[in-house]
């Protein structure tokens, strides 16, 4: 049997229930092993929980806690990457098997790698939207496949799952290159921000079920400032939130992760938007029907 975290998201709203009755099972993951510039994504999930209680139960639209969210322990976020991915790969299967959405809380963006692997495991190929300032697809950064800046090329060369990035706007060149080699489709925050959502945001091959990965510096500084590398000309919220919901129209949402988070003492406004984002995406999910 599932244990409930002490730390509920969405505590002050949600009553506890049994994890194989509810919509969304919430997995905190608080990993943090090759952040490269500013630190701290280890508090994310623990910094987001604590905002839910802010939050209220309607979301503007409707109430997609109506329909029960249960919250796990913390993933095991010791020991070896290998290790903390397969962790991480069963716990998403865990909430699977209640027939419930996982929602993981990061923690650095390298542990999307074991919602991945449980998410192919459980439903075959599938299709990844990315939200981020970043394209993380070098095959390995500061001697690690593991590294935050490589879970996508993960994702496209390990898992050979088709890719969609949404506001990316800092690249190397081996990334651009990586675009290429793996048919990688890209819609970059320059383009989105002067020219609005295309007509044709997601391929009309596109596998039926998608997995949205957002790390929160796809977000412009000004709306979420503490996080691993803001880089400015990011997405705005409500830009962000109708790029998910074009996403998701006509296809199945089956799991999505907020990730890099990285919540500093006496500064609020990211660990509430991040529990926002998150909220805000469960209405999308729930709204969307699927």
């Amino acid at each position: 049997m599932l244990n409930e975290y002490q730390n509920r998201f969405l505590d002050s709203e949600v009553s506890p229930c049994a994890p194989d009755k509810v919509r969304f099972h919430v997995i905190p993951v608080p990993y943090e092993a090759t952040v490269s510039y500013a630190g701290g994504t280890a508090n994310g999930p623990e910094a987001i929980l604590d905002a839910s209680d802010q939050l209220e139960l309607f979301d503007g639209i409707s109430f997609p806690g109506e329909g029960g969210i249960f919250t796990h322990e913390p993933v095991d976020c010791s020991g070896e990457p290998e290790q903390v991915m397969d962790n991480v790969r069963r716990a998403v299967l865990a909430a699977l098997d209640c027939k419930a959405m996982p929602v993981v809380l990061g923690g650095e963006h390298s542990l999307t790698y074991g919602v991945m692997a449980a998410l192919k495991e459980r439903f075959g190929t599938f299709g990844v939207v990315q939200f981020d300032a970043h394209a993380d697809l070098r095959d390995s950064y500061e001697g690690s496949k593991w590294s935050h800046a490589s879970v996508m090329r993960r994702a496209v060369k390990d898992l050979n799952l088709p890719l969609v990035q949404l506001g990316n706007r800092i690249f190397c060149k081996e990334e651009l290159e990586a675009r290429r080699e793996h048919g990688v489709v890209s819609w970059d925050a320059p383009f989105l921000c002067r020219h609005g959502m295309p007509d044709q945001l997601i391929p009309a091959d596109f596998p039926q079920n998608i997995f949205i990965t957002f790390d929160v510096d796809g977000l412009d500084p000004s709306i979420m400032p503490e996080t691993g590398t803001p880089v400015p000309g990011g997405l705005g919220w409500y830009q962000a939130l109708d790029l998910a919901q074009k996403a998701m129209e006509g296809r199945t949402l089956i799991a999505f992760d907020v990730v890099e988070l990285a919540p500093r003492e006496g500064h609020i406004v990211s660990d509430f938007a991040a529990a926002s984002l998150t909220y805000a995406l469960m209405g999308l999910a729930e709204r969307n029907g699927r």
